[in-house]
């Protein structure tokens, strides 16, 4: 052997030494394999989990896949948890199948002008009232049913709250406007119907199968021929309703027959990391990423044909599982300072339930959660970015840059500022309480064709992601993980942010 040669080998030895040692030191969120990220994503966005839909064997199947992943991780069950599941359960209900409102001398039919959700009733004859929105809030002192007799009685009730009459507002609060009407001994509650969506499209949504949480059950609540009767109405060109909000009673007939109801079990799914600081590893970051989706068939809601009718939901979330999936893997491996809780949430679909129900009742005490990182999307439309929803209202800008950045992506803030979407997601369930929360979102920039080509449709297929943007991006989430669990600093919402009274409240500033 030459010396030249020698001398060759000699450096090409030192070289690869130098960089097994540096990839050693590394976090493990460097080391991640694309592969191995591949795998998670055509597993659980595959046909034979029948797109996830809540309730249903695909999305158990789903859950199940992910706590072995936990498990393997070795990621430890939560506090008060037998395993990884937190049980959540759900209701689902049909609506009648016949239905009709006699107002005055104004009639309306199911599905036509109106649409009644829940309850069976034989021929009611009563007055009909109006009750503003239909709401009460101990807190507040505000009560809709002050000084209004309502008992055996129809209540009409405009939609939404009197601080937010925006759709989620509207949706979210539904379950506690008829249980105010129960409790005041009102026979039906009707939402007049005043969106900004077609009435086709509402209609089309809610007259079906639906699942909702379930209520605490009662003996007022014991079967579906106790529930007060719920709908919505959509009103025709005459004066009774401008009368009713005048204050003055009208006769209203009501029948409805059909309405059925049965439980439905499902779950989050959870597990901890313990953090390193002796001193910071009582707080806590959440990680949170929905792993349901819309189903099949009609259940999707987009376009379907019998070739395909899967929506089997790779972009909206097998992608952000998948990276909460590489965040738990990296953090088990090399712990940061703080502890981290992985929840993989249930229901999203279905009005952000599955974090809703954690909100309410948390394995974690909220007050010891410091932060809610949150990853979901409709898709991406440039594969240089994170997307950042919530950017510039926590103080955690500096370490969402520095985790994209070090992987060859640029941070693009609050896209589609227009659709809400900080709202939209299973953060806002964090935020509501308090709790400082950001959602990262792969690369979108705006509401485009490209976006619109896959969200909700059966052409949102694993065949169709970017593989190696599926890993830095899920690289990204876990460094930016790590940098805020390793923080010395708590991020504490912005000044004047709409969150910062529920954050000073939860937190006791």
């Amino acid at each position: 052997m030459t010396t030249k040669l020698f001398s060759f080998l000699l450096s090409a030895l030192f070289l690869s030494s130098s960089l097994l040692a540096q990839r050693s030191t590394e976090p493990p969120e460097f080391q991640l394999q694309k592969s191995e990220l591949e795998a998670h994503l055509r597993f659980l966005a595959s046909d034979e989990l029948q797109g996830r839909r809540t309730g249903e064997m695909g999305n158990n199947i789903a859950a199940r896949y992910i706590a072995a992943q936990l498990e393997a991780y070795g990621l430890k069950p939560a506090p008060g948890l037998k395993g990884y599941y937190q049980p959540v359960s759900f209701q689902a209900t049909t609506p009648p199948t016949q239905a009709s409102l006699l107002l005055n001398k104004a009639e309306y039919k199911q599905g036509d002008g109106l649409l009644i959700l829940l309850g069976n009733a034989q021929g009611i004859k009563t007055d009909a009232v109006f009750a503003n929105y239909g709401w009460a809030d101990e807190k507040s002192g505000y009560d809709d049913y002050k000084g209004l007799n309502v008992k055996g009685k129809i209540v009409f009730v405009l939609p939404g709250t009197p601080e937010a009459q925006d759709p989620m507002a509207v949706f979210t609060s539904m379950s506690k406007k008829r249980k105010l009407a129960q409790e005041q001994g009102a026979v039906a509650l009707i939402e007049l119907y005043r969106l900004q969506f077609p009435w086709s499209f509402f209609r089309s949504y809610f007259n079906k199968e639906n699942l909702s949480l379930a209520d605490a059950p009662s003996e007022s609540s014991a079967g579906p021929e106790n529930d007060i009767v719920y709908g919505w109405l959509k009103e025709q060109k005459d004066d009774n309703i401008e009368n009713l909000q005048k204050g003055k009673k009208l006769k209203a007939e009501l029948s409805s027959q059909g309405f059925s109801r049965r439980p439905v079990p499902s779950q989050n799914v959870a597990g901890i990391i313990k953090g390193s600081d002796p001193k910071l590893r009582e707080e806590y970051l959440v990680l949170t990423a929905h792993y349901d989706h819309v189903g099949t068939g009609k259940n999707g809601g987009g376009a379907y044909t019998k070739e395909d009718s899967i929506f089997n939901g790779s972009r909206d979330n097998a992608m952000g599982v998948v990276a909460l999936l590489s965040a738990a893997k990296a953090l088990a491996e090399q712990p940061p300072r703080r502890s981290v809780l992985v929840l993989a949430v249930t229901g999203e679909e279905l009005g952000l339930l599955g974090s809703q129900y954690y909100a309410e009742h948390p394995l974690i005490p909220l007050e010891k959660t410091i932060f809610n990182l949150n990853t979901d999307g409709a898709g991406y439309n440039d594969v240089s970015y994170v997307s950042a929803i919530g950017f510039g209202r926590t103080h955690t800008d500096d370490m969402i840059e520095a985790g994209a950045n070090v992987f060859g992506l640029d941070v693009f803030p609050n896209p589609a500022p227009e659709q809400g979407l900080f709202d939209r997601s299973d953060n806002v369930s964090f935020a509501a309480k308090g709790v400082p929360a950001i959602c990262l979102s792969p690369g979108m920039t705006t509401f485009d064709e490209e976006i619109g080509k896959y969200y909700h449709q059966v052409t949102d297929n694993p065949e169709t992601i970017d593989f190696d943007y599926l890993l830095k991006y899920s690289q990204a989430f876990a460094r930016i993980a790590r940098l805020v669990a390793d923080d010395t600093d708590r991020p504490k919402w912005v000044e004047g942010d709409k969150y910062e009274e529920a954050g000073k409240k939860l937190y006791g500033e």
